[in-house]
């Protein structure tokens, strides 16, 4: 199939030649989009993050959802709810089994929403079925893994874009323009802060119980890549917090912000190649063994100096002239006051996610990687993977972007990468 005479995913990964959809408005319909020429997508991973970003696939005139997936029964129903009450009808097909998602002709491409362990796994069977890809980050728990998933995409021809939405937002464009305008001055150091909530502290210890009835909780199958671990519901409820099961705060947080400063420098593909810090770790055991109090020190070969830490969530950076501040929240803040002077910044809230859609939804016509494409998002997570392993080791490590191995440390190069559980791979 062909929409506005560009192949989409679909005919893409299928064939050569196919007949032509003509245009809505040569259909007469007002300039509408018929349901041959909207890109059909599927959600799988229906927690509350993938639920909103379903909310805003839902949006575009130029879409249509068809299905869900998800291993809790309950998350199944609600999505389907969500999907059939926007289009007035009973039509969305809710599964358990993303291989019934993946092997349907008719789905364009699949926004992916489950926990981390099953990003690039996913994204990986999605590339092999001939579908396009909107993933959430972190979308991979090493440095090897990564590097898998965007080799993975290119084989397959794979439009890919990582949910990143900030790296589309408006106010961070404002942002970026901003700093390259010479406001601050000569940029020295950014210091990115991830945030210090309760979440991060919260720590249990994992009883075994009885899994749930499959058909409710598919506890096997959710853990996917990670060691088998006996189910608990503490397991299931704090996966964040576990190495085997998540990456913490560093690589949760890290990629939205380290993106930033790739743009800003306009070198989305360095890295800094000394990392340097402090951590504290729980030491009483039980689910979380992440970091979630840390001070995080890197330098970048040109000496611009990159640090990160737990304290109030955004992004600072401070040049000679002064600095200039964007919360999370939106709100943007600066010293001396002719930063901002004669400036009028738009909305920067985290959850302005409608370019970010856009650009990906633009891409799968064109065929053109969007801005947050696997070889950039890749080399942002990797700076997050890099800053958690040198904190892991409780050391400075050195690193080689051009590599992707550390220098002289069999240690830390150990930790670019760990096995994967059975089927599972990317």
């Amino acid at each position: 199939m062909t929409r506005d005479g560009l192949t989409t995913r679909r005919g893409f990964a299928k064939a050569a030649a196919a007949p032509l959809v003509l245009p809505a408005s040569t259909l007469g319909l007002g300039g509408a989009t018929p349901p041959s020429d909207r890109i059909a997508l599927a959600g799988i991973g229906m927690g509350s993050r993938n639920r909103r970003n379903i909310q805003e696939f839902l949006k575009p005139e130029d879409t249509q959802v068809v299905a869900v997936c998800d291993l809790f029964a309950d998350r199944r129903r609600q999505a389907k709810d969500l999907v059939d009450k926007h289009y007035g009808n009973g039509d969305c097909t809710a599964t358990r089994f993303h291989e019934e998602v993946l092997e349907r002709d008719d789905i364009d491409a699949v926004v992916i929403g489950t926990g981390d362990r099953w990003h690039a796994v996913m994204s990986s069977l999605a590339a092999q079925a001939g579908k396009d890809v909107y993933c959430e980050k972190p979308f991979c728990l090493t440095i090897v893994e990564g590097r898998q998933l965007v080799e993975a995409t290119r084989q397959h021809g794979t439009v890919w874009q990582c949910g990143t939405q900030r790296r589309s937002n408006p106010g961070y464009q404002f942002l970026v323009n901003t700093i390259l305008s010479g406001r601050i001055g000569d940029l020295h150091t950014v210091r990115l802060s991830f945030g210090a909530t309760g979440g991060w502290k919260q720590n249990a210890f994992a009883k075994p119980e009885k899994a749930p009835d499959i058909e409710e909780f598919d506890y096997d199958r959710w853990l996917g890549q990670s060691p088998w671990a006996p189910y608990s519901p503490e397991r299931v409820r704090l996966w964040r917090l576990n190495w085997d099961t998540g990456a913490g705060g560093v690589a949760d947080m890290g990629p939205h912000f380290i993106e930033t400063v790739q743009w800003l420098r306009g070198k989305p593909l360095d890295a800094p190649v000394e990392y340097d810090g402090e951590a504290e770790f729980r030491d009483e055991g039980g689910i979380n063994n992440i970091p979630y109090w840390y001070e995080i020190r890197t330098r970048f070969r040109d000496g611009l100096r990159l640090n990160m830490d737990t304290g109030r969530k955004g992004l600072m950076f401070i040049g000679d002239k002064g600095w200039i501040f964007l919360s999370d929240m939106g709100g943007i803040e600066a010293r001396p006051d002719a930063v901002l002077a004669g400036l009028d910044p738009p909305d920067a809230h985290y959850n302005v996610m409608g370019p970010h859609i856009r650009n990906f939804l633009s891409c799968m016509r064109s065929r053109k990687q969007p801005v947050s494409g696997p070889e950039a998002a890749h080399r942002a997570h990797t700076i997050a993977h890099c800053a958690n392993i040198c904190l892991r080791l409780g050391r400075r490590v050195r690193w080689e972007p051009d590599s992707e191995r550390f220098e002289n440390d069999a240690e830390a190069n150990n930790m670019r990468y760990r096995t994967m559980r059975a089927p599972w791979r990317v």
